[in-house]
């Protein structure tokens, strides 16, 4: 199980009894401790579910409260503070000669895209931010709005660039699956896959002589993105280009 919001086989609630399948009834308290496959938290931590709390086999739970250590913390956990949904970028656990341990990490904030550093006591109680995703197909682009349909409900969702982001949206081409992070039912980020292949669709002619190594120069996608590429690389050709660094990696045949 990898998330807080639906329970699968094999959790132990804190009245004593082992479940191996979902509850069909309203319960009125309970907290489940979770296997260590559970991710992105420890086999330690612990869920608190508000009341009442409805729990059939097909239907989730949607108002957990969930909460991990800071020792936990790790590149990609993504928790919830000062009434903002953050990601963790950097940590570190530091123990001083004198005094007590602490957790440095850099955050950042998946609603504004800003950053900041935040300290945290060792052992210290953290509310966890557990994310929707949900995996959409780019159908069209009606002006500014990418048009997407949902794989799960086959609905039409509409996303503009300033939620998608410019980094983003630039790789985005119809047929596209994209995996879409949502909390609380907003949008927070759209991640389209790391390596994709691309068309070149404008660039300088190729320099014969140049086909391994020497130097580089612009190029357009069939997406809008541009990226540099070897001198040797032409109009048409197809490449893998790493999204995430916006680099070249190689041909698509290579």
């Amino acid at each position: 199980m990898n998330s807080c919001s639906s329970l699968s086989l094999g959790y132990i609630c804190s009245y004593g009894s082992t479940h191996t399948s979902p509850l069909s009834s309203t319960v009125s308290s309970f907290t489940c401790t979770f296997s260590p496959s559970f991710t992105p938290f420890s086999s330690s931590s612990r869920c608190h579910f508000q009341l009442p709390i409805k729990v059939s086999p097909t239907k989730s739970i949607t108002t957990p409260l969930c909460s991990l250590s800071s020792n936990d913390l790790r590149p990609g956990t993504t928790i919830q503070m000062d009434g903002s949904v953050y990601r963790v970028l950097e940590f570190l656990h530091v123990k001083p000669g004198k005094g007590a341990a602490f957790v440095r990490t850099k955050l950042r904030n998946l609603t504004n895209g800003g950053s900041l550093e935040k300290t945290f006591r060792a052992g210290e109680s953290v509310q966890a931010a557990q994310l929707d995703k949900i995996v959409m197909q780019h159908t069209y682009k009606d002006g500014n709005e990418f048009v997407f349909m949902n794989m799960d409900s086959y609905e039409e969702e509409r996303l503009t660039e300033d939620q998608i982001g410019a980094e983003t949206a630039k790789y985005i081409k119809e047929g596209l699956d994209v995996d879409v992070l949502q909390f609380e039912g907003k949008v927070l980020s759209v991640q389209v896959p790391k390596t994709m292949v691309l068309t070149v669709a404008q660039t300088d002619p190729g320099v014969k002589g140049n086909t391994v190594q020497g130097g580089s120069k612009p190029a357009t996608l069939e997406t809008g993105a541009v990226i540099n590429v070897p001198l040797f690389i032409n109009e048409g050709e197809q490449i893998k280009v790493d999204t995430i660094e916006d680099k070249y990696l190689g041909r698509s045949n290579e």
